[in-house]
């Protein structure tokens, strides 16, 4: 009899995303999102951002790290379709008028299911093409 599964899964720990350009991608989640750096390794090519409880780590494809994921990453497709940041509530037109500030185009906020549930989102694309969805928190009372 197979015993019972000892993995609970609590929160998003950290995603990996390789570029060819750190300056954009620093400047797109570091100052537009708001997600400090935490820990860089520069001898590996590493750069780590806190995200809330989570990591965006960045690795530069031509370091040590970076020749571990092959090729640059390229636009004829994606090997992750997007990630979820959960964000404190907020008013959608404040969010996008904000983001167009910063030349980030926005589609409309549409009704995504997510870990908290149903909940109101929008899609945004980093400078490597990446697809990144904002969603606000869920606050129950």
């Amino acid at each position: 009899m197979p015993s019972q599964n000892p993995i609970e899964i609590k929160a998003l720990d950290h995603i990996v995303l390789r570029t060819t350009n750190l300056n954009a991608m620093l400047y797109f989640y570091r100052d537009i999102l708001g997600c400090p750096v935490e820990r860089e390794l520069a001898e590996l090519g590493l750069t780590q951002l806190r995200a809330g409880t989570a990591l965006i780590d960045i690795v530069t494809v031509e370091s040590e790290l970076g020749k571990l994921g092959g090729k640059p990453p390229v636009q004829n497709g994606r090997n992750v379709d997007h990630f979820c940041l959960q964000l404190t509530p907020f008013e959608e037109a404040e969010l996008i008028q904000y983001l167009h500030t910063h030349d980030i185009q926005t589609e409309d906020f549409a009704e995504r299911y997510g870990a908290q549930g149903f909940g109101r989102s929008l899609y945004i694309n980093d400078p490597e093409g990446n697809v990144v969805e904002l969603k606000p928190q869920v606050i129950i009372e």
